[in-house]
């Protein structure tokens, strides 16, 4: 499995991670409610078809397919890792295959900051970074946690001036002067 200390394995030595999160939690509440609808269901249909071990079993097995497919989404969804440095933007995910997509912060042309009225009361984002005329395989990062934070930190690496961001250490201008 890819532990968020292996993501480092990824970094460029001349490079500082910022920032690393997993998506919010709330990604999870679709998986939990498909998986507890099919539950709910597989029981009703049960009940209402007469009784016999074949609809047992066969209950019994969907119900197994069910949980593993949510175990596996929840196992993914704790190993994913956002991770964005002073030079790039990466998303780190899978089990078995382990895939690591970047956009280098020097392509981005233009941030987008969105939040619906969930992430508003749960504390969840979007973030889409555009490049030059190219789609990027980072082009929209769903369910970032503080959002507000981290769109401020990849702003002022992308567009700040150059090795003087509060994201690297060291201030721009003051944050009372905005």
């Amino acid at each position: 499995m890819l532990a968020p200390r292996e993501i480092d394995e990824y970094l460029l030595p001349t490079e500082r991670r910022v920032i690393r999160v997993r998506q919010h939690w709330a990604v999870m509440m679709n998986h939990v409610s498909s998986t507890s609808l099919f539950l709910l269901a597989l029981v009703i249909g049960e009940r209402m078809l007469p009784d016999s071990v074949l609809v047992d079993n066969i209950a019994w097995y969907l119900a197994l397919v069910a949980v593993l497919r949510f175990t596996v989404l929840t196992i993914l969804w704790w190993i994913e890792r956002i991770v964005i440095t002073d030079k790039r933007v990466m998303l780190a995910q899978g089990i078995i295959t382990h895939n690591v997509g970047m956009m280098p912060l020097g392509k981005v042309t233009d941030l987008t900051f969105q939040r619906t009225l969930g992430g508003r009361m749960f504390g969840y984002g979007t973030i889409v970074v555009e490049s030059a005329g190219q789609i990027q395989a980072l082009n929209r990062i769903d369910y970032l946690p503080r959002p507000e934070e981290i769109y401020e930190a990849l702003s002022e690496l992308v567009f700040g001036e150059k090795g003087k961001t509060r994201a690297t250490g060291m201030l721009a201008r003051p944050r009372w002067r905005r």
